[in-house]
């Protein structure tokens, strides 16, 4: 059934937003750098590899320069349209071809490269990669305003690696552990909401069952 609303609302975005996608591809074309998308490789089901679609919105070799694939808030290597689509997530709407495609679900765990992943546990990432990977989900929701938390911090890789991380893949095993049609509309709902609201803790009043942040991670929640 959610294979079904995975298809459905996927073919009305691309209608819908059609001149949107059309207007962006041409914008990044002629400005930046003349890169429309970028495609990087992360595990899917079943720990299948599969190339994740976006719109470009940082520096050739970003990945390799600075943070490495961590963004911080006025992170130099984001390009000037780059910071607009990043802020908006109208960077991650090519990411529809992916759902179409069946690599990805509208809701669940965002998928993460292989190097991301072997901070997770053996035990979890066995859960998490069970299911399609998410345009959104639970760790996105929750973590909207990540890049403004990694640029309060001194070392945002390690504070990624060792405080971020832990919790989010809590978050990804709860999601995939009590998924639902239900909790997949709410949170399709909640993701409408972070992106306008990106303040708000509506989430945790809706989750009343979430995993508790605690430590160092609940000061930025």
């Amino acid at each position: 059934m959610i294979r079904f609303f995975d298809i459905l609302f996927s073919l009305s975005v691309i209608v819908i937003l059609s001149p949107l996608l059309i207007f962006v591809s041409l914008l990044l074309k002629f400005t930046g750098e003349g890169e429309v998308f970028y495609l990087q490789e992360r595990v899917g089901q079943n720990n299948i590899p599969f190339f994740v679609i976006k719109f470009a919105t940082m520096k050739k070799n970003s990945p390799f320069t600075g943070a490495g694939t961590i963004t911080v808030d006025n992170d130099p290597r984001v390009l000037p349209v780059g910071r607009f689509l990043r802020a908006s997530k109208i960077n991650e709407l090519p990411q529809i071809i992916n759902i179409l495609k069946g690599d990805m679900s509208i809701i669940g765990p965002r998928p993460l490269t292989v190097d991301a992943y072997k901070y997770y546990s053996v035990e979890g990432v066995e859960v998490i990669t069970s299911v399609r990977p998410g345009l959104s989900g639970i760790g996105s929701v929750i973590f909207r305003d990540e890049e403004s938390i990694l640029a309060q911090t001194s070392e945002p890789k390690i504070f990624h690696r060792k405080v971020i991380g832990p919790y989010k893949e809590e978050l990804e095993v709860w999601y995939v552990n009590n998924k639902s049609l239900t909790k997949y509309f709410l949170l399709i709902l909640l993701t409408a909401l972070a992106v306008v609201f990106p303040k708000n803790k509506i989430v945790w009043k809706v989750f009343s069952s979430l995993p508790n942040p605690g430590g160092q991670i609940s000061d930025y929640l």
